[in-house]
C-alpha cells in the first residue's frame, strides 16, 4: 500500500465534547490527532482572562480535558498531536502539558510555535485599514487582541525535530493537518497541488463532526448524534485523501456530508487563501469509496501571497439583551408591544439624563402561526447596544419593568436572573507581510532554528466558472431542500451558503431561481452585495453575502449572528423546475 498520513479532527471550538480523543485513538494506524480551539473572538475572551492572569490566556481543558487522561495512550501508540490551544499564551499551555507528562512519567517532548502575536504592535498598525470595510484602525486602548494567521511549515519543523506534541498560538485552521503531511510526505514550497489538498484535508477536519453528519442538512440519517463519529483523513502523499471514521460509532460520511464541510465558511472557492498556498477548490471531486468512506481529491494550489490575514478585536462599548416567549393570539403583536415599551421608558430615562440614545437596537420575533385570530407562540429577543455600560444596565432595568403592564402572555424559563451589560467585541481585519510576522518555534524550551522556505513565483488567478444555464419551461415548484443539501457560517460581517444538488441537473435551475431578491426575501439581513460561485467538480455553487450578520459575533443584536441557520432560510425557498425534474420529488 502506497504510504498514507491517517489524521484524527478531535476538536472544533473551544468547548467542543472531550470524548473525541479516546474515540479516535482507538482508531487502528492512527498517527496524528490535531485540535482546533480558536475563533476570531476567542483570542479576545483569552486576551481578558491573562489580563487577570498572567497565567492564563490558553485553552486549558486541552491539557486537563483531551491530553491528561489519554497521554499514557498517545505516548504507547506514537501518535503526533497538533493543536492551536495555546491562544494567547502558548508557553503557558505547553507549561501546563509537560506538568501532566511528568506526573505520569512520560517521555513526550513538547514544542511551541508562536509569533503570531502582535498585540503589544497595536500603535505600528494605526494606518491600516480594514480590509473588507475600508474602515480606519480602532483606538490602540480599545484593542484586546491581534493576531497574525501563520502557516504550517514551522509546525512542521517542530515535528521533524522530534516534537510529541505541537502548541501554536494563532495559525490558520487548516495548517494543523497541512504541517503533518508537510512533515510526513517532505512536501516543499513549490509542492502546490499536494499543499492544495493537505490543506483542504485540514479544512475538511477542523469542524470535527460536521464532516460525519453533524449541522448536516440530512440529519435523520445520521442517527444517534450523542454517540457520532469524528472525522479521520487518511491522506496520500499526492494530496488526495478519503474520509471516515471510527467503527462502530453513529453519524455518517457521503458525498453531501463532506461536500457541506467543503464549502463551509469559504468565500471565492478558487481562491481560498492561506499563508502556504492559494487553494482552488472549484473542481474538487468529491466521491464514495465504499460504506462509510469518500475520496476526496483534485484540489489544486497556487503560490501564496506572501501576505498574512491579521485578526484585530477591539472593544466598541457595551451590549445586552433579553430571550422572552410570549403565547396566545396575536402573540407577535404582544411581543413587539412589550420591547418596544422597554425601550422607550429606557430612552426617556436617557433624555431626562442628557445622555445620547443607544447606538443600535434590535428587536426580532420568532415563531407563530399565520392567520388573524390565531393561536400561536413566538420568542422575543430584544437588545440594544451603547458605548456607557450604565445605559445598556438601564435598559434591562426599564424592560423588566415593564413585566406587569405587559400584554398577556409573557413567560420564559427564569432562575438566571437579569442579563448584565457585557462588552461588544468588534473584528478588524488587515493584511501584513509575511516577515513582519516572524514564526518562532522551541522544542521543550530550546529554540529551534526555522526559516520559511521560499514560496515560488506567483500565477495569473484563474477565470471563473460560468453556471450552466436552464433550459426547458419551469412548471413545478419545490422546496430547495428537495433538490440540494446546504450549509452556512460566518466570517466576520459575511456569511456564506454552500449549496449542493442532489443531482448535477438541478443547479441550472437553483442558481436561475436564487437572485438577489429571492435571497434577501428569505434572509433580510443580508443588506450588502451577494457574490455566487460555481464549483464544477461537484456541480455546486456558494453564495457569498456581505455585511450579512449585523456586525458579526459579538458585535452583533441578531439572533443568528454568525449566519448558522442562513442555509435553512433558503433550504425553504421554492424552486421553480420542470416537470422531468419534479418527477419523484413533489
Amino acid at each position: 500500500m502506497a504510504e498514507r498520513l491517517v489524521v484524527g479532527g478531535a476538536s472544533g471550538y473551544w468547548g467542543e465534547a472531550s470524548h473525541a480523543t479516546a474515540q479516535l485513538l482507538a482508531h487502528p494506524g492512527l498517527d496524528v490527532l490535531i485540535y482546533d480551539y480558536l475563533a476570531e473572538i476567542t483570542l479576545s475572551i483569552m486576551a481578558r482572562a491573562r489580563a487577570k492572569d498572567p497565567g492564563a490566556g490558553f485553552a486549558p481543558d486541552f491539557v486537563s480535558a483531551a491530553m491528561a487522561p489519554n497521554l499514557a495512550e498517545i505516548a504507547a501508540k506514537g501518535v503526533k498531536v497538533v493543536s492551536n490551544a495555546g491562544g494567547l499564551n502558548p508557553e503557558a499551555c505547553a507549561a501546563a502539558l509537560r506538568a501532566e507528562i511528568a506526573k505520569r512519567g512520560l517521555k513526550l517532548r513538547v514544542a511551541v510555535v508562536e509569533g503570531d502575536d502582535l498585540t503589544a504592535r497595536a500603535a505600528d498598525f494605526a494606518e491600516r485599514r480594514e480590509m473588507f470595510s475600508g474602515a480606519a484602525f480602532p483606538d490602540p486602548a480599545k484593542v484586546a487582541s491581534i493576531n497574525a494567521y501563520l502557516g504550517a511549515f514551522p509546525i512542521a519543523a517542530a515535528l521533524s525535530a522530534g516534537a510529541d506534541i505541537v502548541v501554536t498560538g494563532r495559525v490558520a485552521d487548516s495548517a494543523t493537518v497541512l504541517a503533518a503531511c508537510i512533515w510526513r510526505f517532505g512536501w516543499g514550497a513549490g509542492d502546490l497541488d499536494p499543499l492544495a489538498g493537505g490543506s483542504l484535508a485540514g479544512h475538511i477536519l477542523e469542524c470535527g463532526p460536521q464532516a460525519t453528519g453533524g449541522n448536516f442538512t440530512d440529519w435523520r440519517e445520521a442517527g444517534d448524534i450523542a454517540d457520532i463519529g469524528y472525522p479521520l483523513a487518511e491522506i496520500g502523499a499526492d494530496g488526495a485523501f478519503t474520509v471516515t471514521k471510527p467503527a462502530g460509532t453513529a453519524g455518517l460520511v457521503t458525498r453531501e456530508s463532506v461536500a457541506e464541510q467543503m464549502l463551509y465558511e469559504i468565500g471565492d472557492p478558487q481562491a481560498y487563501l492561506l499563508p502556504d498556498v492559494v487553494c482552488d477548490f472549484s473542481g474538487v471531486r468529491i466521491a464514495a469509496e465504499g460504506p462509510g468512506r469518500v475520496r476526496v481529491s483534485g484540489a489544486k494550489g497556487g503560490a501564496p501571497t506572501g501576505r498574512l490575514k491579521v485578526s484585530c478585536t477591539w472593544q466598541d462599548g457595551f451590549r445586552a439583551g433579553y430571550l422572552f416567549n410570549f403565547n396566545g393570539r396575536e402573540a407577535g403583536a404582544k411581543a413587539r408591544a412589550f420591547a418596544e415599551a422597554g425601550l422607550a421608558r429606557a430612552r426617556a430615562k436617557l433624555r431626562a439624563m442628557n445622555a445620547p440614545d443607544f447606538a443600535e437596537t434590535c428587536i426580532e420575533v420568532t415563531g407563530g402561526r399565520p392567520g388573524a385570530g390565531a393561536y400561536e407562540e413566538v420568542a422575543l429577543k430584544t437588545a440594544v447596544r451603547h458605548e456607557d455600560s450604565r445605559a445598556v444596565g438601564l435598559f434591562l432595568k426599564e424592560t423588566m419593568g415593564a413585566g406587569l403592564a405587559t400584554p398577556p402572555g409573557l413567560h420564559g424559563f427564569t432562575g438566571a436572573g437579569r442579563p448584565k451589560p457585557s462588552p461588544v467585541i468588534r473584528l478588524f481585519s488587515f493584511l501584513i507581510d509575511t516577515a513582519e510576522a516572524p514564526p518562532r518555534v522551541t522544542l521543550e524550551g530550546e529554540p529551534l532554528p526555522f526559516a520559511p522556505p521560499a514560496p515560488p513565483p506567483p500565477e495569473p488567478a484563474p477565470a471563473p466558472h460560468p453556471f450552466p444555464e436552464a433550459e426547458g419551461e419551469a412548471v413545478a415548484l419545490l422546496p430547495l431542500e428537495a433538490l440540494a443539501v446546504a450549509r452556512s457560517g460566518d466570517k466576520g460581517d459575511a456569511a456564506n451558503v454552500g449549496i449542493i444538488p442532489r443531482r448535477p441537473e438541478y443547479l441550472p435551475w437553483i442558481a436561475a431561481a436564487l437572485t438577489d431578491e429571492a435571497i434577501r426575501a428569505a434572509i433580510p439581513f443580508a443588506k450588502g452585495r451577494i457574490e455566487r460561485f460555481h464549483l464544477p467538480g461537484i456541480s455546486a455553487m456558494n453564495l457569498l453575502l456581505h455585511e450579512a450578520l449585523g456586525g458579526g459575533g459579538v458585535a452583533s443584536l441578531l439572533n443568528d449572528a454568525q449566519g448558522k441557520g442562513y442555509a435553512q432560510r433558503l433550504l425553504a425557498l421554492d424552486i421553480p423546475v420542470p416537470a422531468a425534474l419534479a418527477e419523484g420529488l413533489a
